[in-house]
C-alpha cells in the first residue's frame, strides 16, 4: 500500500550542514574515524532495506496480525516478519551502535538514529521486536554483571534473541510502586519469580530463538513502594554452557492484547510461574537501573512518530499530486482536465505542510539529541559528558512527548487529504493514525512526560538544566539578531524565549503554594517549550537555506518555505497553550469529583 522512500537528501542536510556531524564526531576518540562517506553509505543502504523489505509487510502485517495458539503459548507473526528479520541480523544492522566488544560495529548513536527513523517509517509494528533488543541491550551494559555481559550482550548484538521490559500489571500502570510480582531467592544466586505482566509489547514471537525478558519485582521483606523493586533478567530458555538454548523456562504468554493499531506487534499478557531469573544491579535498586531502559524506549517512541509521521506526509503528498477535485479558487490551473489536483488547494497545502513542518523539526531535534549522547557516552572531557548527560535528560521527555503529539496531529492531517478514502483501509492511512495513537500513551503517557519535564528535570533543579540550553538559544539570538533577512524567524525565537523564561518562574512561585499548579500548567508547558526548541532549529534550518537560496538545488528553497510555515501557522499556538498553563489549577480542581 503506498509507498516509501527514505528521506536521505534531508537527513544528509542535518547531519552534514546543520549539525556538521562528522566535525562533531572527530572529538571523540572512538569515532574520529567517521566520515560523510561511511555515514551516506549507511543511510543509503538502510533505505534500501526499509523501502524494498520492510515497507511492503506493514499493510499485510497489519491486517494479518499475531496469533496465539494458547496451547502451547506461542505467537506467530504476520507473514514475511520472521523472514525480513533473518535479513535484517544477516545484514548487520541489530549491531550499528554496540560495542564492538560484544559483536558490535561501534557505530555512533546519531547514525543509528537515522536508521531507526527508516524502520519506523517502513512499519512500526516490526520495528518494535528489534527496538526494544536495543535498550536491553543498554540496560545489560551498564547495569549487568561480567557474566550476564559475557552470556547475553553477544547475542542481543547479534540479534539471534531479542528482549522485552516486563514492568505494567493488571492493577498497575504507571504507579509501578503498587506493583506484586515476587522474587524468592535459591541457593545458587537464581531467584524464581511469579506474577501477572501486561501490555508487553514483543513479549512472545517465532521471529528469534530466545527472548530476554526485563522483569521487575519484589523480593522478600522489600521496602512499600517503587524503592522496594528489583529488576530479573529472565530468559524464555535457559542458556546453556555453550550459549545455546537449553530448558524452557516458565514465562509465557497467556494472551495477545487486542489493540487499536500496531497489529503486527504481539502485546502479550505474560505469566510468570517460577520462572528463573537473576537479579540486575541491587536488590530494590531496579528502577535505577531500568531507567536506562525506559529512557532509551522513549527515545525511540518519538523515532516511531517521526517516522510515522514523515511515511503519512509522503503518501498524502503523492495523493494530492495526483487527486483532481474543483478548480483552484483563482482560476483554473489545469485548463486540459476536467479539474484542478487538490494540491492547488490552500486547506489541502496546510494539511501537507504540517506534515512536512513536524517531521523536518523533529528529524534536526531528534538528530541533535542523538548527537548529544554520543558526546555524553564517549567525550573525553568529563565536564563535556555532563553538560551532554543534562541536556540529553532535560529533552527526553519532550521528544517523547512533543513528537507523539505532532503524530497525531500529522497523520490526521494525511488522512485528512484523502478525504473518503483515507478512512478506507486499502489506501493505508488510517493504519498510520491507528499506530501514531499508542505513542502517546506507552513508556510514559505524555502527561506524565510533561510531569517529567516541568516537576522533576527544570523546577527540580530550579530551571539550571533549561538555562543552559536557554544560553544557547539566547546566544544565537544575539549573534543573528540584526540580520534582516532572519529577522523574521530571530524575532519569534527570541520572544518566545522571553516567555518561557517569564513562564516558569510564575508556575514555580504558584508550586510553593500548591502543588496541584505543577499539574495544571505541565502539559501546555512541555508543548511551550517543544515549539522554544523546534523555533531554535528551524531557525538555524532557515539561516543555511537563505545562504544557498540562490543556489540551483530547489531544495533549500523548499526548506526555507517550510521554515516560514512553521513560524506563520504552528509556532503561534504557544500563545494559546501560555494563557492555559497561566490559567492555573482551580478551573480544573474546584468540581466535586460527584457532581462530573
Amino acid at each position: 500500500m503506498g509507498q516509501y522512500v527514505a528521506p536521505i537528501r534531508d537527513m544528509q542536510f542535518v547531519l552534514h550542514e546543520l549539525l556538521k556531524v562528522e566535525d562533531e564526531l572527530k572529538a571523540l576518540p572512538k569515532h574520529a574515524e567517521i566520515d560523510a562517506d561511511i555515514i551516506n553509505q549507511v543511510l543509503e543502504e538502510g533505505g534500501k532495506f526499509t523501502a524494498e523489505v520492510l515497507f511492503p509487510l506493514n499493510h499485510s502485517g497489519d491486517r494479518e496480525g499475531c496469533k496465539h495458539d494458547a496451547a502451547t503459548s506461542t505467537v506467530t507473526t504476520p507473514k514475511g516478519f520472521k523472514e525480513a528479520y533473518k535479513q535484517y541480523v544477516d545484514g548487520g544492522w541489530a549491531a550499528l551502535a554496540c560495542d564492538p566488544e560484544y559483536g558490535g560495529q561501534g557505530l555512533p548513536v546519531v547514525m543509528n538514529n537515522s536508521f531507526y527513523e527508516m524502520l519506523n517509517s517502513a512499519n512500526q509494528a516490526w520495528t518494535m521486536y528489534p527496538g526494544l533488543s536495543h535498550g536491553a541491550y543498554e540496560c545489560l551494559k551498564e547495569h549487568g554483571t561480567e557474566h550476564q555481559k559475557k552470556v547475553y550482550l553477544p547475542k542481543l548484538v547479534s540479534g539471534e534473541w531479542t528482549g522485552t521490559m516486563c514492568l505494567t500489571e493488571p492493577h498497575c500502570g504507571t504507579d509501578l510502586g503498587m506493583l506484586r510480582s515476587k522474587a524468592l531467592p535459591q541457593d545458587d544466586g537464581s531467584w524464581l519469580i511469579t506474577g501477572n505482566k501486561i501490555f508487553i509489547s514483543a513479549g512472545e514471537h517465532d521471529m528469534a530463538e530466545n527472548i530476554l525478558h526485563l522483569v521487575l519485582a519484589r523480593v522478600p521483606d522489600a521496602p512499600e513502594g517503587s524503592k522496594g523493586i528489583s529488576l530479573f533478567l529472565v530468559p524464555k530458555y535457559l542458556p546453556k554452557e555453550d550459549g545455546s538454548v537449553g530448558e524452557r523456562n516458565p514465562i509465557t504468554c497467556g494472551a495477545i492484547e487486542e489493540k487499536m493499531g500496531i497489529h503486527g506487534n504481539s502485546t502479550c499478557q505474560m505469566n510468570l510461574d517460577g520462572a528463573r531469573g537473576w537479579i540486575i544491579g541491587q536488590p530494590n535498586k531496579g528502577l535505577q537501573a531500568m531507567f536506562v531502559f525506559m529512557n532509551a524506549a522513549r527515545l525511540g517512541v518519538g523515532m516511531q512518530s517521526l517516522g510515522l509521521t514523515e511515511v503519512a506526509y509522503q503518501n498524502a503528498l503523492i495523493y494530492a499530486k495526483d487527486r483532481i477535485q474543483m478548480r483552484s479558487l483563482t482560476g483554473p490551473k489545469n485548463p486540459d482536465m476536467p479539474a484542478d489536483p487538490i494540491i492547488v488547494h490552500p486547506d489541502v497545502r496546510r494539511m501537507l505542510l504540517t506534515g512536512k513542518a513536524y517531521a523536518e523539526g523533529a528529524r534536526a531535534f531528534t538528530s541533535y539529541v542523538a548527537l548529544q549522547i554520543d558526546r555524553e557516552l564517549n567525550h573525553p572531557d568529563e565536564e563535556v559528558r555532563k553538560e551532554a548527560a543534562d541536556e540529553v535528560a532535560l529533552l527526553t521527555p519532550i521528544i517523547k512527548a512533543f513528537i507523539t503529539d505532532n503524530a497525531w496531529i500529522a497523520t490526521s492531517e494525511a488522512m485528512q487529504v484523502f478525504g473518503g478514502h483515507g478512512y478506507i483501509a486499502e489506501w493505508g492511512m488510517e493504519q498510520y493514525v491507528r499506530d501514531a495513537r499508542i505513542n502517546l500513551i506507552y513508556e510514559g503517557t505524555n502527561t506524565v512526560q510533561s510531569l517529567d519535564l516541568l516537576g522533576r528535570k527544570i523546577l527540580g533543579d530550579n530551571g539550571a538544566k533549561l538555562r543552559k540550553f536557554g544560553e544557547k538559544i539566547k546566544s544565537y539570538v544575539e549573534e543573528n539578531g540584526l540580520d534582516e533577512k532572519m529577522s523574521e524567524f530571530i524575532t519569534p525565537l527570541g520572544e518566545l524565549g522571553d516567555k518561557v523564561t517569564k513562564l516558569t518562574m510564575e508556575i514555580g512561585m504558584k508550586a510553593f503554594q500548591n502543588a496541584d499548579e505543577v499539574g495544571a500548567a505541565a502539559v501546555p508547558y512541555l508543548r511551550v517549550v517543544g515549539h522554544l526548541v523546534y523555533s531554535y532549529f528551524f531557525a538555524r534550518m532557515a539561516q543555511i537555506a537563505l545562504e544557498k537560496e540562490d543556489s540551483s538545488d530547489t531544495f533549500y528553497k523548499a526548506k526555507l518555505a517550510t521554515a516560514r510555515f512553521y513560524f506563520a501557522r504552528l509556532q503561534p499556538e504557544t500563545a494559546t497553550l501560555i494563557r492555559q498553563a497561566r490559567s492555573g489549577s482551580a478551573n480544573l480542581m474546584a468540581l466535586d469529583a460527584d457532581l462530573f
